[in-house]
């Protein structure tokens, strides 16, 4: 199994106040954005560049509306499975990475081995989902389904 290991930067108050923003409002410009740090734009913009080039910004994307799109059901599965080899594990999480429908995949400590978070469209599209690609997945021994009622609060800022 490949293991993502990343070293943790050293981050100033600046560098936190630029994640914050960014994570608030990322398609500012880096004008607005050293406007909301008190950073001149070029320092803003070198800044911003070393945080990328780190690795403490990974990537920019659009966060779209589930409900605009009619996945408005969120499902949260645990997954055991038969043993917890090297082999049965890299088949899961190379299998479970193929399925469109889940997404996040946790390997957990405690009583599943995996949990996934899945969006659909309804109840029906679950079952699909479930029929198609879940019961599929290799050296599953047991899942547990629970659908969300409702969503208080859902975040992707990460505490700084």
């Amino acid at each position: 199994m490949a293991r993502e290991i990343m070293h943790q930067v050293e981050l100033d108050d600046m560098d936190v106040s630029i994640l914050r923003q960014l994570q608030r409002r990322g398609r500012m410009t880096h004008a607005e954005l050293s406007d909301h740090v008190n950073l001149s734009p070029s320092a803003c913009h070198r800044r911003v560049q070393r945080l990328e080039a780190s690795g403490v910004i990974r990537d920019y994307v659009a966060l779209v509306s589930p409900r605009a799109v009619g996945r408005v059901t969120t499902v949260f599965v645990e997954i055991k499975l038969q043993s917890q080899s090297e082999d049965i594990l890299d088949a899961f999480e190379k299998s479970v990475a193929r399925v469109p429908d889940v997404l996040e995949c946790h390997l957990m400590a405690g009583s599943a081995d995996y949990l996934l978070k899945i969006v659909a469209r309804d109840s029906e599209d679950f079952a699909r989902i479930h029929r198609e690609h879940l019961s599929r997945l290799p050296g599953v021994a047991q899942m547990q389904s629970s659908f969300a009622l409702k969503t208080v609060f859902k975040t992707t800022a990460l505490p700084l």
